[in-house]
């Protein structure tokens, strides 16, 4: 995949830092943005899709890259901090061509796009040269070990690219992806087409899509749960916390009630059940927004068993942050709430110590029915990341954290929403 200096195979550039004429960071390139033109004309390259903090996808006309390689990407440092939006004709490189199934003209055998070559010609325009293709049918071959020839061909030895494939794969954009967090795959995956998103939540494994759709506008989240057979659907809700699973649930819910309790009914058992027991109370109180996972040691447990507890790599920091003191039994609706065990103060006991012998029972638990506004109060009032809920007779139905409090606190849809007050200006220079 070697070539002139002047070309760039663009699934490379994936990730890639984006930097203003001085040195400092803009963003980072997560797309190009082409048009496919007719023929064999090779299609003209209109700009960068860059993201800059927090999460805004914006446009990079190619008139303002200054310098272009797999490790950086160079700008004249004037950007427009319009939030980015696909227009009719256009064609994202990553998020559309890649995995595609096209055909090789010398042979007429069907071939499946790896990542594509842009370059810049004579007069400067940027423009798709190369294309590099894997031999074989996609069906045939493993998600994870994928076999056949591969060759780089030009962009006119190739057909098909504008057909619109009905089941296109995704593995190729995946591993674009793969080391980005599951909040930003989501953000990836939102300003995808409804299909294409699909199709990347179908390659997509249940640990890792349950991690996204947590992250997802809840428009997005239940399109695809919706759209996932039910079997499936039943193991990436398994997979989610049981309160995510539960906002989830309720969401679909709302626009297709007989599939989420469909859904409910495939769940095993024990999940299904603390999902169900979420679903009774309020979303905006302190039942709803409650996980019934909190980290519960019974009242002989020494320290080094609750720090072994706090240590699983699984848990939320703020589920990390303390543990919870009862009597058995240790599972929720469980024994009696005795108090918190904060993991600073385990930090500074000797291993052998008794955790009920340094429990806080200062803190004051919730009811189940404290309302948002409340639950808000009280972490501001004492400083804490979460807070255990009980029910009349003090037995620990869950914990609620901050990072649900303010999930609930912002408005609808602010995951997809343009913070115009972060950006005045429509045109920025940034390091300026």
């Amino acid at each position: 995949m070697n070539g002139s200096p002047s070309r760039v195979f663009i699934a490379r550039l994936a990730g890639a830092a984006v930097f203003d004429p001085i040195g400092d960071q803009v963003g980072r390139l997560r797309d190009v943005v082409v048009t496919l033109r007719p023929g064999k004309e090779q299609p003209r390259v209109l700009g960068l899709v860059v993201e800059v903090p927090p999460r805004r996808r914006i446009f990079c006309p190619m008139g303002r890259v200054t310098a272009l390689d797999p490790g950086q990407v160079v700008t004249t440092g004037l950007l427009n901090m319009r939030r980015f939006e696909q227009r009719t004709g256009e064609t994202v490189v990553l998020g559309e061509l890649l995995d595609r199934q096209v055909t090789l003209d010398e042979d007429g055998s069907t071939v499946t796009v790896l990542d594509v070559a842009m370059e810049q010609n004579r007069n400067r325009d940027w423009l798709l040269s190369k294309v590099f293709v894997r031999r074989g049918d996609r069906a045939h071959r493993s998600r994870f070990r994928s076999r056949g020839e591969t060759l780089t061909v030009d962009w006119r030895a190739v057909s098909g690219f504008g057909v619109a494939e009905a089941a296109q794969g995704a593995a190729n954009l995946l591993a674009t992806f793969e080391k980005l967090k599951a909040a930003d795959l989501a953000s990836i995956m939102h300003d995808l087409s409804s299909k294409r998103r699909a199709e990347v939540a179908a390659a997509l494994d249940d640990e890792r899509l349950a991690d996204v759709l947590e992250e997802m506008p809840e428009d997005d989240r239940v399109e695809i749960l919706g759209n996932l057979e039910e079997e499936r659907a039943a193991d990436i809700l398994e997979a989610m916390a049981p309160d995510d699973a539960a906002d989830l649930l309720g969401e679909l819910g709302e626009q297709q009630p007989d599939k989420a309790e469909k859904l409910l009914e495939r769940m095993e058992p024990d999940e299904a059940d603390d999902v169900r027991r979420l679903l009774v109370y309020a979303e905006y109180t302190a039942g709803g927004l409650m996980t019934t996972e909190p980290v519960i040691v019974g009242t002989d447990a020494t320290v080094a068993e609750a720090l072994a507890r706090v240590r699983n790599a699984e848990l939320s920091p703020a589920l990390a942050a303390q543990v919870y003191v009862c009597r058995p039994p240790l599972e929720t609706p469980t024994g009696r709430f005795v108090g918190i065990a904060h993991i600073q103060r385990l930090l500074r006991e000797p291993p052998s110590a008794l955790v009920s012998g340094i429990v806080d029972t200062e803190i004051e638990p919730l009811g189940p029915e404290a309302a948002l506004a409340a639950v808000a109060r009280y972490f501001a009032a004492y400083n804490l990341v979460a807070l255990p809920v009980v029910d009349d007779t003090d037995h620990l139905l869950g914990a609620v954290t901050v990072d649900d409090v303010v999930d609930h606190m912002l408005p609808e849809g602010w995951r997809e929403q343009d913070d115009d007050a972060d950006h005045p200006l429509e045109g920025h220079v940034h390091g300026a």
